[in-house]
């Protein structure tokens, strides 16, 4: 029971932040069927960087640290039976360009931390992170998920190329929180909490700043469906 409150909490925290190139052609929700999908990122199967810190230990750690369902597996849990999950960390441009893939789910993130040790002048996405979802989603259609404590840097140029941008935070434990939401079983409803900044250089930012312009506003937060459609 603690596990199944987890995963509601997990999917009640998560913000939509972008759904589709255009306001006309949404992305999500993601067909459970699709013949070929690609999984990456640093973030897609570690649940000891989707716990963060304070998990096991102070700082958290890596790894299977505790009980509990990554991202990835998540995904092969709801996808159906004839669905091929190809699960490639940081691909290849071979792998990328030859895969046929219908989409692409790249986890991306930070390293948990706890108190000083997190502090940072840069708040781009580690691991090169940036570069990777570029190299995919300049071949395929791609969801990123953001696995991290508070906002990251999305340069503008990232979240042009990519169809789907999703907020997960530190989602602890339960994966399967995430994948109630991207494959339409439950829709978004969580909201911003803080303003996501367009670069480090802008903060501190805080609504009512003479300058306000953040990427995205305090309170943003998209749904999938109109509320007269239900759910797929």
């Amino acid at each position: 029971e603690h596990r199944l409150l987890a995963r509601e909490a997990v999917r009640k925290s998560l913000v939509l932040l972008k759904n589709g190139k255009k306001q006309s052609e949404t992305f999500l929700p993601l067909a459970k069927n699709a013949k070929r999908i690609l999984v990456a990122g640093t973030h897609a199967d570690n649940i000891g960087y989707q716990c963060g810190g304070w998990t096991i230990a102070w700082h958290g750690d890596s790894g299977k640290i505790t009980l509990g369902t990554s991202i990835l597996e998540a995904i092969q849990e709801s996808v159906g039976v004839e669905t091929e999950v190809v699960y490639e960390e940081c691909p290849t441009e071979a792998i990328i360009e030859s895969g046929e893939f219908s989409y692409a789910i790249v986890a991306v993130g930070e390293v948990p931390y706890a108190e000083g040790l997190g502090d940072r002048t840069d708040l781009s996405i580690p691991f090169n992170g940036s570069d990777l979802i570029t190299r995919v989603a300049s071949k395929v259609p791609t969801l990123v998920v953001v696995v991290s404590g508070r906002p990251l840097v999305i340069e503008p140029q990232v979240l042009e190329k990519i169809d789907a941008l999703v907020a997960a935070w530190l989602p602890g434990s339960e994966g399967m929180g995430i994948t109630d939401c991207l494959f339409g079983d439950h829709d978004f409803v969580g909201k911003l909490p803080v303003s996501w900044f367009r670069s480090s250089d802008q903060l501190p930012i805080n609504v009512g700043d003479a300058n306000y312009d953040p990427l995205f506003p305090f309170g943003y937060g998209l749904k999938m469906f109109r509320s007269d459609e239900g759910l797929a």
